[in-house]
């Protein structure tokens, strides 16, 4: 179980810093909050596309006994606990799982803007 060398949350650019060694990882409060392992968004077997989350930060990181992280969003989303084998995947796939977010917005005809709504025209 890799476990972080280091952890700093960064409130100004709304991110999470992860050190593992040498190596560093800096990952957005949007990333971490449309891939929260709560049961609000993974669902069971079926999850559910976050949409809208651009602007969200996280305002606070508690440990969850000797195995998590409990992520607090300023949107109110405090329910699901990144296990350091979840942090860590997600840190070294992050690039990937981006892409599919990004793919499944897309698919969707939703944004990552909570002001914007997409509107697909059918000619």
């Amino acid at each position: 179980m890799p476990i972080p060398s280091a952890i700093k949350l960064h409130k100004a650019s709304k991110t999470l810093e992860l050190r593992y060694g040498e190596q560093s990882y800096s990952l957005s409060a949007e990333f971490l909050r449309v891939h929260s392992p709560s049961a609000e968004v993974q669902g069971h077997g079926k999850p559910t596309l976050q949409t809208g989350k651009l602007n969200v930060g996280l305002e606070r990181i508690e440990p969850a006994g000797n195995y998590a992280l409990k992520l607090c969003f300023d949107d109110g989303h405090d329910s699901g606990l990144f296990t350091w084998d979840y942090l860590h995947e997600l840190a070294t796939r992050h690039d990937q799982l981006w892409a599919d977010y990004l793919a499944q917005l897309s698919a969707a005809g939703k944004s990552r803007d909570p002001s914007e709504s997409v509107v697909r025209l059918m000619l």
